[in-house]
């Protein structure tokens, strides 16, 4: 089978952990047999001056490369500020047509397989429609959970999905939230995430780890990028409530200064430890040495951060939201907290320190979700939507 993946979170040289979860499913379909080609829309912007930050960061982004021994292309598609969520869609459509039909001589695709219903998913509709070929959607989280809010992005979302071949979720919440919304019943389906389970294990000796890090005491692990709905300043508002527990925050983003300024407002500083970028191949030694990792999300499919700390056999702390439960379900897996509040994700983190789970368990636990199985079932909607 001959699969066009279409994705503006496809990972790239800029943002190499944006939608890595893609990219592994990806890698399992193309390891599997199927040849495929990735089209990674970028949005276009004129300028690459530092000034203008991400926009301009965008610009490095290169024209095409091979990922996982899979062609990947970024084509550039127009952004038209204030205006263009209603009509990114229809702009990146528009971009992608002349390229997907100069594409279809070389490779004649069965199949447009899209992630992210918004703008993504929408588009492939239309270049399903045009080049008169079967299309399939996945959605990973916000593209439900916040992007509906508008009615516009709603209506044709619905249509979207309403005229796919299949639709995926990555959780169940998802499914349920996608059937409130209004889309039909027979053609939506759960597809969790996996875990790169080789690169994600626990270290062999984690004494040893802890001390070549320098840890001591109880340790929280946050990782994540840094923006509000992350909660990551209720993480530092949790340690504040807890005596002699550290925090380590992987990640940069908008509300670094803020959440430093934070720490510091709370006498905490001292106590968290702001690591700014960690490479994908770093994050393993951090997870398997911290006690647990925290996901204090207001709004998550399934986060690749639960299943990577799970791997490396680390419990996780997590806000009950969307996809989480899903995950955080069972002792060994950690403890959900109560509700998303700072004296809730405390007390969970005192639990957990207090009584841990066995971290054998915990991995054997993170192995139940693999990526062989899940590009097998993505497998199966595929061929059976080209059939």
């Amino acid at each position: 089978m001959k699969i066009l993946v279409l994705s503006s979170l496809f990972p790239n040289d800029v943002q190499p952990r944006h939608g890595i979860f893609i990219e592994h499913r990806v890698a399992h379909l193309a390891r599997a047999g199927d040849e495929i080609q990735v089209v990674a829309p970028v949005p276009w912007f004129p300028s690459s001056n530092p000034r203008f930050g991400h926009y301009a960061a965008l610009t490095r982004i290169p024209k095409a490369t091979t990922r996982r021994g899979v062609a990947v292309i970024y084509p550039r598609y127009p952004v038209i500020p204030k205006v263009g969520m209603t009509l990114a869609p229809m702009l990146m459509a528009a971009a992608l047509y002349p390229v997907l039909a100069k594409l279809r001589r070389r490779f004649e695709f069965d199949v447009i397989d899209s992630y992210y219903l918004y703008p993504d998913g929408v588009a492939a509709a239309l270049l399903a429609k045009w080049l008169d070929v079967p299309f399939t959607m996945t959605a990973l989280g916000s593209d439900v959970t916040q992007i509906p809010e508008s009615a516009s992005a709603r209506h044709m979302i619905l249509s979207a999905t309403r005229r796919a071949a299949a639709v995926t979720t990555v959780a169940g919440a998802l499914r349920d939230q996608l059937l409130t919304l209004g889309a039909r019943p027979d053609n939506i389906s759960v597809v969790l995430h996996g875990v790169d389970l080789d690169l994600f294990s626990p270290p062999p000796d984690r004494a040893a780890l802890r001390a070549r890090l320098g840890m001591a005491g109880p340790t929280v692990m946050c990782v994540g990028y840094l923006v509000e709905n992350k909660g990551i300043d209720l993480a530092i508002r949790a340690i504040a409530l807890l005596s002699g527990v550290r925090l380590m925050i992987a990640g940069t983003g908008p509300c670094a200064t803020a959440l430093t300024a934070l720490a510091e407002s709370l006498g905490v500083r001292d106590r968290v430890n702001f690591l700014g970028h960690v490479d994908q191949q770093s994050l393993p030694e951090l997870y398997g040495a911290a006690d647990i990792v925290a996901n204090c999300s207001a709004r998550e499919g399934i986060s690749n951060v639960l299943l990577e700390a799970l791997a490396c056999g680390t419990p996780l702390v997590a806000t009950p939201v969307w996809g989480s439960p899903e995950v955080v379900s069972c002792a060994e897996a950690g403890m959900l907290a109560r509700d998303r509040s700072d004296t809730a994700i405390a007390d969970a983190i005192a639990h957990l320190i207090a009584d841990p789970p066995d971290r054998a368990k915990t991995r054997a636990y993170a192995e139940t979700f693999n990526w062989r199985e899940t590009g097998r079932l993505h497998h199966a909607l595929l061929t059976e939507a080209t059939t």
